[in-house]
This record gives structure tokens, sequence and C-alpha cells, in this order.
């Protein structure tokens, strides 16, 4: 049987970003190259709503715990309730950013990312936003027609709780 999506339209909304620091981006994200992303500067984007249907979905196909698949199992879990799959909050966290932070135009891809932590549960009926913090930006000393943007990236609750964070590592081209 082929896959069917429980959705076909992201359940994810744009609001405003807002600026936590000084510097803010000097070019939209359709026109946004490496120069255009400051260290220091740190913005909050979006807002995702956790849907159970959407947790069991992916956790049935992914993660098949009970305490991602089974309500009333994990009810009786060390959660009490049903929670989504870190690899499903993996997956928010990269539609947040590519929707909001990374650029359109210059994303030569990504060697990986580092100090992905879980620290809290997510569960249906959260509303998740990103907040990003510019923490290194590098010319690359091999192809200088590009640089390294490095960024702590957090995924942030209704209640200010942050169940996830990372380190993402990006390849930008630099503005021709």
């Amino acid at each position: 049987m082929a896959y069917q999506p429980i959705f076909t339209q992201p359940r994810h909304q744009s609001e405003p970003s807002r600026t936590l620091s000084d510097d803010d981006f000097t070019a939209p994200i359709e026109d946004r190259y490496f120069q255009d992303y400051r260290q220091g500067a740190v913005y909050e984007y979006g807002y995702y709503e956790v849907e159970e249907a959407e947790v069991v979905d992916f956790a049935r196909r992914f993660d098949p715990q009970a305490f991602h698949t089974d309500p009333e199992a994990a009810a009786r879990s060390q959660f009490g309730g049903l929670i989504a799959s870190g690899w499903h909050v993996g997956g928010i966290f990269m539609r947040l950013f590519a929707d909001h932070y990374l650029t359109k135009v210059a994303s030569l891809a990504s060697p990986g990312l580092d100090e992905l932590r879980w620290s809290a549960p997510v569960r249906p009926g959260d509303r998740l936003k990103l907040r990003t913090t510019t923490t290194e930006t590098r010319l690359s000393q091999s192809k200088p027609d590009r640089g390294l943007v490095r960024t702590k990236a957090e995924l942030v609750n209704q209640d200010d709780i942050v169940p996830a964070t990372l380190v993402a590592v990006n390849f930008i081209a630099r503005r021709p």
C-alpha cells in the first residue's frame, strides 16, 4: 500500500519575525546571501501547531514506540500522554528553519548538525516557534564563493519551554 500523508497543506503559519538583537537581516529570505547573516543576531519565527494524528502517523512509520503511537499506553508511560518522536520534532525544526531563516537562493547544503538535544516532550496541541542565534559566520578558505554559517536553533513552545535544540551548520553562497 502506498503511503498516504495525513495532510497535504503545511500546518504552520508565518508571523512577522522578531529580531531579538541589535542586528537585523539586510535582505529578505528570497535574496539572502552569506553577507546577510550577522554573527550574534537572534530571531524568532512563525509557529507550527502539532496535531495528534500527525504524531501517531509519523511514529507508526518511523518510530513505533507506544508513547508515540498509542494514546492509552502513552497515558500509562513515564510521559503521562502521547508525545512526538524526536525525529518528527527534527522535521518540524527543519520546516521552520527552511521557511524562515535559511536563504532561498544561496543555500549550498549542510555538512551536518551538532548538539541535537530533546530536553522536553512535544505533545499534540503544542504550538512551536523557532528561535535562531547566528553564532558564527566564516568565509571559506578553500572556496571563496561561499561561507559557513553556524546557527544555534531552538524550538520554543507556547509555555516558553524549549523542548529541542541543535546547532545547524550551513554553507551559503556569497552575493555575486
